[in-house]
């Protein structure tokens, strides 16, 4: 087991600062999903709109999705082996080819033996990597949603091993007085706290410090809505919903009359949400563009 654990926690993601760059974890979770069910590879034309809804969903808002990148370049890692009918004209910037001949080639993309060996020897492997993956790259707000995305979700529940600063959540929630930065729940019974969280607004898995001036108290619904992209927060705290955001006259009430609106912020000032947290969350988490 630990040796397929340190395989792919060396896997080389593609980093320009405190951007998030998830096509690699995204397509091995969702080739761990398909051996799951006893699939050994994966055509491009089967990976290619479904790590382009991964990235869409989960991934930071870009102009363009490019699932070719990282079935190309998994290679490079030693844990992903592509083969195809006939050569491919490759970019003239690089070594990859283009999406347009992976398609024709017919192109398919799978774990090496080695790999695939171990996974077959090795009980609860797959479980495993799927949870280092998650750890990695994304917030345990979106771990079950990811899993039941790559098909994952009805075997495999992961519970986040990642060790936090004790002091944090309790720090975060008397700075916003214990109540919901955007609906104001303080839900207690007695004396204990219920459905109140204190989020990461630059993540952990972009380096985002446990200190308050990256947190902001939210309900669970809230938490889980904000790690996903929903809305964001601007400089001014102005809460900026998302034009994705769609539903009945409950999301109305949930979300969508928070527009526009400046949420609930602590009192005092080093404690008020750092504008370059914001700004990262903004570009990397939010799903641009925000509503009128």
């Amino acid at each position: 087991m630990t040796a397929i654990l340190e395989r792919f926690q060396e896997l080389s993601v593609w980093q320009r600062g405190s951007e998030r760059a998830p096509h690699k974890p995204l397509l091995i979770l969702l080739a761990l999903g398909a051996l799951s069910r006893g699939q050994t590879s994966l055509s491009f034309e089967q990976v290619e709109p479904k790590l382009v809804e991964l990235l869409k969903e989960f991934g930071p808002a870009r102009k363009a999705y490019h699932p070719e990148y990282p079935f190309w370049r998994l290679q490079n890692d030693g844990l992903w082996v592509v083969e195809a009918e006939g050569p491919m004209r490759v970019r003239s910037s690089n070594d990859d080819p283009l999406r347009t001949e992976l398609r024709r080639a017919k192109a398919r993309g799978a774990f090496p033996d080695d790999v695939q060996r171990m996974f077959r020897r090795q009980p609860g492997a797959i479980g495993a990597v799927a949870q280092q993956l998650l750890e990695q790259s994304f917030p345990q707000t979106l771990h079950q949603d990811i899993l039941d995305a790559v098909g994952l979700g009805d075997d495999l529940v992961v519970a986040t091993r990642r060790r936090r600063d004790p002091n944090f959540r309790n720090a975060v929630l008397v700075a916003y007085q214990y109540r919901c930065a955007m609906c104001g729940l303080d839900l207690r019974v007695g004396t204990l706290t219920i459905g109140l969280e204190a989020a990461h607004i630059k993540w952990h898995q972009a380096r985002g410090p446990d200190s308050v001036d990256n947190g902001i108290a939210f309900c669970s619904l809230h938490h889980k809505l904000f790690d996903f992209g929903a809305f964001t927060v601007s400089d001014s705290h102005q809460v900026l919903v998302s034009e994705h955001v769609n539903g009945s006259s409950t999301v109305e009430e949930v979300l969508l009359r928070h527009h526009g609106l400046v949420m609930a912020v602590p009192r005092r000032s080093e404690e008020l949400p750092k504008p370059e947290f914001l700004r990262w969350h903004l570009s990397e988490v939010f799903k641009q563009r925000p509503l009128p």
